[in-house]
């Protein structure tokens, strides 16, 4: 809002309010006019609306049309039969639709139930949604913000705003400053005034923008795609039927008949079934290796990614300030260990260091421990900080040496006086602490090293104090700008003795530099390698953080991003040249950007830094109109936007907040960005298997469809090769355990490759439409010429069991032609896949129980065969697995030669 540098004054006069606070009776009206403090939430999708959203689902109303049909010729059993098909799939339907909205109770949660706040002049606890806007704030370490507030008045305040910002470091504000709801104080105490509340803050702002509605994932729009087209075909080979019924004065009964038969035939029932299993098998394989996928249907999209858009903070870094380096004695001391762990070595030159030989690292690590106001206990084996985190990357340090700040606590007591630290402050940039030992009284101070080095006048040795000379200074200060220039943050540490009666502000005088702390935010030791791997892929990993442009770039170059970009863009005038520099650019410069502008850049650009939540929304949009599949993976309520609207979103288990978990897709159990290379990899493997099964039972589908149509044409109404019935049972039962088999094919290591599918491909690509074609078309001739042969004038019965046993047959073969769509199933093994074998086997079983259990056989219109009447329908099953083949070989595999290219390029 920009209150930086506004008078105090006139900001009260703007909310009607003074630093006494609102009157209960001003709250009272300002209730009633603006509403409770709280994030309003858009209207629930309820189970109805999910129930009816299922019968836009076109498979639905053609086997509702086909049912309806089955009634009106008195066919009991196909009614019942079709009714609980569409029973089945909508039930299925609702069941992985109707997903609980968590994100809006998480906001809430946010902010604490509590507030204290100044009412009629006098401090009170007031319920955190009756906060209004002039309300007078007042908070203290460990507080959440209840609301944005203008800062007025202070004590050493220090704001976790990497919640809502992104950003690895606590902030110091001073007064003027606006503070935000849903941030946390992390030191000090102020009083601020509240300038907006619930949905006018800037965590309001974020709420309205997950709340907008969802697009459909790409297997969804796939699936639905496929649907109608499927629909389309049952609606014209029904509506065909009808016209050669009419000009061959066909009865109307007849013609319904052989129209149900079509209608189901054209629609594969076991689809439903078998790609829940294989995206519930899916889940459970990537909830085994550290990925819960929320929903079912955005398991195979990971696979589809062409893009992945991660944060920085706690995704590819640890969000755990770690101190690297120590500089002192004019030699550097690399301290071992990452995290909160109090456990590392220091090292001189690769051997450990000795600390009783190094007086003067001792002497800063008890500085840095006892200087600093955060705090390290262990509880349950865990261990707990509270605090800023470069303060408790500080006392982590010493620990390591064994200087634990409790007992250096003890033995160097803080001053019982008024004042006891002097606070750091954006002005001073220093923080000084007084201590009293048993030998004399201490002051350690820390801050920025410039401001650190112009109150030193020593330096301490490990043979002693020496006067500190300028040319010390200025090689203490290329020390500094060089770790700075590696992305850490540096700390200057020094002390003094003080005498008796020695004034207080007089502790920050002539001080002993002790020497420089070196600190990081680090990188996860797998991140490199992972995003190594995921260019191999083909997927391109873009950093979006808050972050500023120098950490990030150098962040950037540790992993592999910044090298991304080679000044190769065409068709880019030279002021987007410049504002794209090395492959970054931060969130000021996108702002100056159109979308015409951005466009050209957007493909060029691996790092993003100072973004605001809404312009890494604009980044996804921007990606993904593009054509790019786009995951996006975060852990901060300012994530929660573009992990709503990216194609798949991946939050952090561990580090994440509630908000970012509820808007996410996929949530990573160990925060281990290589995680997402494995689901990468079992991503593409759904799919594919995905691929397999519904060619397959698309091409059996195709089979009956041909198969009945060349019936009626050549042989005319009365001489149908397959009942409604007939195909119900083969569509439900006989294809489905292959079908199955075929969606849980073991993955390939190969898969990781490949560059990604080609954005928008279909299920059914021109390759595998061809190869549906082609096998249907051979299994339909194949099993008609089987039906003229088994002389259905004389036994049409017996012609149909014939019939339906070669389609049967086919079950024993080919399955195994559809485990790999390119190569033969010889190459791929045919014991590979043991449930595969198992479902081939169940499957052949079950038909005999039909065919030869009297009741069964009668109901479904069938007779028993002979041992010699099997050698025609196995025979001609066999040759259509060795035609399929041969399919397969000369179909060319041309469908990702450009999309290859293209991302070659990139």
């Amino acid at each position: 809002m920009g209150y930086e540098n506004a008078d105090i004054e006139s900001v009260f006069a703007e909310v009607g309010s003074s630093r006494s606070g609102l009157s209960e009776t001003d709250v009272k009206k300002r209730l009633e006019v603006s509403g409770f403090n709280e994030l309003q939430e858009k209207a629930r999708i309820t189970p109805l609306k999910v129930l009816l959203r299922q019968f836009t689902n076109f498979i639905v109303w053609v086997l509702l049309a086909a049912a309806m049909i089955s009634l009106m010729i008195d066919e009991v059993v196909n009614f019942g039969v079709i009714i609980f098909l569409v029973a089945f799939v909508i039930v299925l339907g609702f069941v992985q639709e109707y997903k609980a909205e968590k994100a809006m109770e998480a906001l809430k949660r946010m902010v604490q139930s509590i507030t204290h706040v100044v009412r009629d002049g006098n401090v009170a606890e007031v319920p955190t949604r009756d906060i209004v806007v002039g309300d007078v704030l007042v908070l203290e370490t460990g507080d959440k913000v209840a609301a944005d507030a203008f800062v007025f008045e202070i004590m050493g305040l220090k704001v976790d705003e990497s919640a809502i910002t992104g950003e690895s470091f606590s902030i110091e504000k001073g007064i003027g400053d606006l503070i935000l709801s849903g941030t946390q104080i992390v030191r000090g105490k102020c009083k601020a005034v509240v300038m907006a509340t619930g949905m006018q803050t800037q965590l309001g702002g974020i709420a309205s923008m997950i709340q907008e509605e969802e697009v459909l994932t790409p297997l969804q729009q796939k699936i639905n795609e496929l649907s109608k087209h499927l629909a389309i075909i049952a609606l014209v080979a029904s509506g065909l039927t009808f016209v050669l019924g009419y000009a061959t004065g066909a009865p109307l009964e007849e013609m319904l008949i052989i129209a149900l038969a079509l209608a189901v035939a054209a629609v594969p029932e076991g689809l439903p079934l078998t790609m829940t299993i294989t995206l519930a098998y899916g889940m459970n394989r990537m909830a085994k290796h550290n990925a819960i996928v929320r929903r079912m249907l955005g398991v195979e999209t990971l696979g589809s990614t062409t893009v992945i858009c991660t944060d920085k903070t706690g995704t590819l870094t640890k969000n755990e300030m770690t101190v690297e380096k120590l500089f002192v004695n004019s030699q550097f001391f690399d301290v071992t260990g990452t995290g909160y762990e109090p456990e590392g070595a220091f090292l001189k030159d690769g051997m450990e260091a000795d600390l009783n030989e190094n007086k003067a690292l001792g002497t800063l690590l008890k500085g840095i421990s006892l200087c600093n106001n955060a705090s390290l206990v262990q509880r349950h084996g865990e261990w707990e900080v509270s605090g800023d985190p470069t303060e408790v990357s500080l006392i982590v340090a010493a620990a390591k040496a064994g200087l634990w700040k409790d007992d250096l606590e003890v033995e160097y007591e803080k001053v019982h006086e008024k004042v006891h630290e002097i606070m750091f402050t954006s002005e001073r940039k220093l923080m000084t602490t007084i201590h009293e030992s048993p030998e004399s009284r201490l002051a350690f101070c820390k801050g920025a090293p410039e401001f650190v080095l112009d109150r030193c006048v020593s330096i301490e040795r490990d043979d002693g104090v020496h006067d500190l000379s300028a040319a010390d200074v200025k090689g203490i200060l290329d020390e500094n700008n060089g770790l700075a220039g590696s992305a850490y943050r540096v700390l200057g540490v020094s002390y003094r003795k003080l005498s008796e009666g020695m004034a207080v502000e007089d502790s920050e005088k002539d001080l002993i530099f002790l020497g420089l702390v070196a600190m990081i935010d680090p990188v996860r030791e797998e991140a490199k390698e992972s995003i190594a791997l995921c260019k191999r892929a083909g997927i391109r990993v873009v950093m979006i953080t808050g972050d500023n442009e120098e950490t990030a770039k150098a962040i950037g170059k540790k992993i592999g991003l910044v090298a991304d970009y080679d000044g190769s863009l065409d068709g880019m005038d030279d002021r987007l040249h410049g504002i794209i520099k090395d492959g970054s650019i931060t969130g000021s410069e996108l702002l100056s950007l159109d979308d015409g502008e951005f466009d050209q850049l957007v493909e060029g650009i691996s790092v993003y830094a100072r973004v605001m939540p809404e312009q890494k929304l604009r980044i996804v949009k921007a990606l993904q109109s593009r054509g790019h599949v786009v995951a996006m993976t975060g852990d901060g309520v300012n994530d929660a936007p573009a992990l709503k609207r990216a194609d798949i979103g991946i939050s952090m288990g561990i580090k994440g907040t509630d908000v970012a978990k509820e808007s996410s897709l996929m949530i990573l159990q160990d925060d281990n960005f290589g995680t997402i290379v494995e689901a990468v990899k079992r991503g593409r493997t759904i799919y594919e298997n995905i691929e397999k099964f519904t060619t397959y039972l698309v091409s059996r589908n195709f089979t009956e469809i041909i198969l009945i149509m060349l019936g009626i044409i050549l042989l005319g109404f009365d001489f149908v090769p397959l009942l409604a019935l007939q195909i119900l049972f083969i569509n439900m039962f006989d294809e489905v355990m292959p079908a199955i088999a075929l969606g849980l094919d073991p993955v390939r290591n190969e898969v990781m490759y490949e560059p990604p599918r080609r954005p928008g491909e279909k299920i059914l690509n021109r390759r595998n439409l061809m190869l549906v074609v082609s096998i249907a078309a051979l299994m339909g001739v194949v099993c008609f010429l089987v039906f003229i042969l088994s002389d259905p004038v004389v036994n049409l019965e017996k012609a149909r069991t014939l019939t339906f046993a070669t389609i049967v047959s086919m079950i024993l073969f080919i399955p195994f032609v559809f485990r790999s769509l390119t190569s033969s199933f010889l190459s791929v093994g045919i014991f590979t896949n043991k449930l595969m074998l198992v479902g081939v086997a169940s499957t052949f079983l079950l038909t005999m129980g039909v065919m030869y259990v009297r009741p069964l056989g009668q109901l479904f219109d069938l007779v028993p065969l002979s041992l010699t009447d099997w050698f025609i329908p196995i025979s001609a099953a066999f040759l259509t697995m060795v035609m399929a083949e041969l399919v397969k070989k000369v179909l060319p595999v041309d469908r990702d030669v450009q999309w290859n290219n293209f991302k070659r390029d990139i």
